[in-house]
C-alpha cells in the first residue's frame, strides 16, 4: 500500500477510535437521576414531541424525530427560526420539546424558549455544556459532551453531533420499548420495507387468478391453459375446485418426452399432474411462502393458492416474491 494510502487509513481509523469514544463516554457518564426524568416525561407525554436545533444540531435533531415516528412516537422537527416566525403555533402544554445544542447558547434556540415554556411544555436538553443558558432552564438534560472533536482542528462538529445522535437513538429505543411497540406495529409504519414487508405482504396479495383444470382434461387443452395463464403450470381441481395436483412446463414436458407418440391422444392431466401438490393458504404471508419454496431439498418455483374451504384460488410463483422486493 502506497505510504499515502496507509497514512489515510490510519486517519480513518482513529477518526472512527474518536468517535467511538465519543459514544462510550457518554455512556460512562450518563446521569441516571436525569436519563431517567427524561423518559419519565416521554413516555408519560400526552401531546408529541417535537424535537429542535440549528445547524448539524438541526440535522441530527430530525433523524432523532424520525426515529421516534417510525418507533411509535407521535414527534415532529421544527427549526428555532421558523418557530419564531409563526412555527410555535404548533406547540402545545401537553407536548415536549428535546433541544439539542452543543454549547447550550444557541440564540434561536434561547429565543423560543419563553414561548415553550409559556405555553407548558417540557424541555429536555441535549447539550455538550452543563452549566448553559438551556441546561438550566430544562426539566431534564442529557450530557453530550465530548474530549475532543474528530476534526483535526477541534472545530466541526463530529464527534459531538455522534454523541447527541447516540442519546437520541438511546430516548427512542427505551421509549419504544415502554410502549410496547411489537414487530407487527414496526411494519405497519415501514410498509415500503422489508421488514415491514415480511410482517404484512400476504399471498394474496401476490397470486394470481388460478389456473384451473379437470383431472380429464387432455394434453393439448394443458398446453393452451399454461400458455394462456403464461405462469409455468396449472392447478388441476375436482369438481369443487378442490386442489387435486399440478402441471408445470417440466411436468408437461418430461410426460410428452417418455410418451410414445401413438399413445399422445390419450394423454390426460390426471396422468402428468403431480398429486397432493406443496401449497399455500391465500391468507399466509407471502414470506411464509418464500420459505416454504426455497427451504426444500429441491426448489420449487411455483405454488397453488388455497382458500380457507381447501378449494383452489391462486396460483403463486416464485419470481412474483422476489420481484416484490421480499
Amino acid at each position: 500500500m502506497p505510504q499515502a494510502a496507509a497514512q489515510h487509513d490510519r486517519r480513518m481509523r482513529e477518526i472512527l477510535e474518536i468517535e467511538a469514544n465519543a459514544i462510550m463516554r457518554v455512556a460512562r457518564t450518563l446521569d441516571t437521576a436525569q436519563s431517567a426524568a427524561a423518559i419519565d416525561l416521554l413516555s408519560n407525554c400526552s401531546g408529541k414531541v417535537i424535537v429542535t436545533g440549528v445547524g448539524k444540531s438541526g440535522v441530527i435533531a430530525q433523524k432523532i424525530a424520525q426515529t421516534m415516528i417510525s418507533t411509535g412516537t407521535v414527534a415532529v422537527f421544527i427549526h428555532p427560526s421558523d418557530a419564531l416566525h409563526g412555527g410555535l403555533g404548533i406547540v402545545a402544554s401537553d407536548d415536549v420539546v428535546i433541544a439539542l445544542s452543543n454549547s447550550g447558547e444557541t440564540d434561536e434556540l434561547l429565543a423560543v424558549m419563553p414561548t415553550i415554556r409559556s405555553r407548558g411544555a417540557k424541555l429536555i436538553a441535549i447539550v455538550g455544556n452543563l452549566d448553559s443558558s438551556l441546561a438550566r432552564d430544562a426539566d431534564a438534560v442529557l450530557d453530550a459532551s465530548v474530549d475532543k472533536e474528530a476534526c483535526p482542528l477541534n472545530l466541526a462538529p463530529t464527534a459531538s453531533t455522534t454523541a447527541a445522535l447516540a442519546i437520541g437513538d438511546a430516548l427512542a429505543m427505551v421509549l419504544m420499548e415502554c410502549k410496547g411497540l411489537t414487530e407487527k406495529d414496526f411494519a405497519a409504519n415501514h410498509p415500503a420495507g422489508r421488514l415491514g414487508k415480511r410482517l404484512t405482504l400476504t399471498v394474496h396479495d401476490l397470486m394470481h387468478e388460478s389456473p384451473n383444470l379437470s383431472p380429464e382434461a387432455g394434453w393439448i387443452e394443458v398446453v393452451r391453459a399454461i400458455s394462456r395463464a403464461s405462469l409455468g403450470a396449472v392447478n388441476i381441481v375436482d369438481g369443487d375446485s378442490r386442489l387435486l395436483g399440478i402441471v408445470t412446463d417440466g411436468d408437461l414436458r418430461r410426460t410428452i418426452e417418455k410418451t410414445p407418440a401413438d399413445d399422445l391422444a390419450g394423454l390426460t392431466a390426471e396422468s402428468m399432474m403431480t398429486t397432493d401438490p406443496v401449497h399455500v393458504g391465500h391468507e399466509s404471508l407471502a414470506f411464509d411462502a418464500l420459505r416454504l419454496m426455497e427451504e426444500r431439498p429441491s426448489q420449487i418455483s411455483v405454488l397453488p393458492v388455497v382458500d380457507g374451504d381447501s378449494r383452489c384460488v391462486g396460483l403463486l410463483r416464485l419470481h412474483d416474491i422476489v420481484r416484490s422486493g421480499l
